[in-house]
């Protein structure tokens, strides 16, 4: 049995025209661009930037977010190149089915299932507590008992908010890929808006003073910072799943992936250097960094806006995530490693209906009833290790010269090394428990492949019928 069997990039893109589980085309670079701003611009922004500075990189944290900005970068560009030849739904598990065979691709599905299945559970865990706060404000306040994941200690058992927002999330999905792009492109302007209106307020009341000393963990800081921070880049890769729904793929994946990735950096870094001016880094310890900089500043009314902000992002990070996680599936499971039944596509939507909804429902449980404050990293290192097989998969993809795509990476086979070595980097700086989780989760893997994904593999079905044919 060869588990190291291929499929031509020739043979993927058949497979996608098939007319009986076509997904329709319908977005263009300006929806993908918005998609990956969408991804991108939540949580990390909101939130991660006050922990990182006060605990790890201190003003330097404008350092850490180049940091994780470059690994991200040469990576993108590495995305963008197999986006571009194989356009085809999946991401880097079909990149990997092409280049590295079957057992390399599933366990790389397999990581991407624990990014997108964790990431997508703890925004929606944040979004229930952003949006409990916005109804604090208004003086309504939920049952304790239905405001967050099981705590015995705390009085909790389930997390409603979470889930009815996974539900609305995915009922929005299911209505068609180009109602969601819009939906997300409209939500993405607000919080774009809002993001500007923090710097157009913050950046005069920015003290030089605050940024001394501006390295106070050294060179180690600022590396556990950018380590800390790629949390808030995750989600650019999810624009690579779309790529079977767009009208020119060769193009506009490309503009896309590099667009939103670069316009995201900018913002991060610029947010970053204004927050660690207005407030002393050892104070930014908090939940809320950016509204807690406007109410240091006592500008208290721009900080409702934040909350807002903050609200709509987190929103179109979940979206983006469900939709990456039900493409995923319905690459996994037309290949056969998976169960068929994520392949179901409706014929009025042309979206994979039923594989969305049981995308919501294992979602949905996990940000209901299990706190997940303590998975978080597992999401960065599934992360990084999906960027390091990419970004080695086009060395293999030039020797073998197969395809000469719209969008080719330059400067290889340096770029590709170049974006190994930093996500290598980044992974090494995580926690020895991280990696532990981190190698359970791939032996898990490997159990399923073995009991269910290898004898269903559509390459082995194939293998068997010529065998009988013979």
């Amino acid at each position: 049995m060869n588990l190291f069997r291929k499929k031509t990039i020739q043979a993927l893109i058949h497979e996608a025209g098939n007319k009986g589980i076509t997904l329709k085309k319908d977005l263009g670079a300006f929806d993908l661009t918005m998609l990956g701003i969408g991804a991108i611009v939540g949580t990390g922004i909101f939130v991660v930037t006050g922990v990182a500075a006060a605990e790890h990189a201190g003003p330097a944290l404008i350092i850490s977010f180049i940091l994780s900005g470059l690994a991200c970068i040469f990576a993108a560009l590495c995305y963008a190149e197999f986006a571009s030849t194989v356009p085809v739904s999946g991401s880097a598990y079909t990149y990997s089915y092409a280049v590295f065979g079957e057992i390399i691709a599933w366990m790389l599905g397999w990581v991407l299932i624990l990014e997108y299945g964790l990431a997508s559970s703890a925004v929606a865990s944040g979004w229930s507590g952003y949006f409990q706060g916005l109804l604090s404000g208004f003086g309504i306040h939920l049952p304790k008992a239905i405001t967050s994941a099981y705590n015995s200690t705390e009085g909790t058992f389930v997390d409603v908010p979470a889930i009815v927002i996974m539900v609305i999330i995915t009922f929005l999905l299911t209505q068609g890929v180009k109602k969601s792009a819009r939906f997300n492109a409209i939500m993405v302007i607000i919080k774009l808006a809002v993001v500007m209106l923090f710097i157009g307020v913050g950046v005069w009341y920015v003290k030089p003073s605050n940024w001394t000393p501006f390295m106070p963990f050294g060179f180690s800081g600022v590396a556990t910072g950018a380590a800390t921070v790629f949390f808030a880049y995750i989600g650019f890769d999810a624009v690579a799943t779309a790529a079977e729904e767009v009208k020119r793929p060769q193009r506009d994946m490309p503009i896309g992936i590099i667009a939103s990735l670069l316009i995201c950096t900018i913002l991060y870094i610029v947010v970053s250097a204004i927050l660690t001016g207005i407030v002393p880094y050892t104070d930014l310890n908090v939940k809320n960094p950016v509204s807690f900089a406007l109410n240091y500043i006592h500008q208290d009314w721009v900080a409702g806006f934040i909350s807002i902000g903050a609200i709509t992002g987190i929103t179109t990070v979940l979206l983006v995530l469900v939709y990456g996680q039900s493409r995923l599936f319905y690459a996994i499971s037309r290949d056969g490693l998976l169960p068929k039944v994520f392949t179901k596509v409706s014929k009025k939507k042309q979206t994979p209906v039923v594989g969305s909804w049981i995308t919501c429902a294992l979602v949905a449980f996990f940000a209901g009833v299990l706190p997940l404050n303590k998975l978080a990293e597992l999401v960065n290192i599934g992360t990084l290790f999906a960027f390091m097989t990419v970004s080695i998969g086009i060395l293999f993809l030039r020797k073998n010269k197969t395809v000469k795509s719209g969008f080719r990476v330059p400067l290889v086979p340096w770029i590709p090394i170049l974006a190994f070595l930093f996500c290598g980097y980044l992974a090494l700086q995580l926690p020895a428990l991280t990696w532990i989780s981190f190698s359970v989760w791939l032996v898990f893997g490997l159990v399923v492949y073995f009991t269910y994904g290898r004898k269903h593999s559509t390459l082995n079905q194939a293998g068997e019928q010529l065998k009988k044919a013979s």
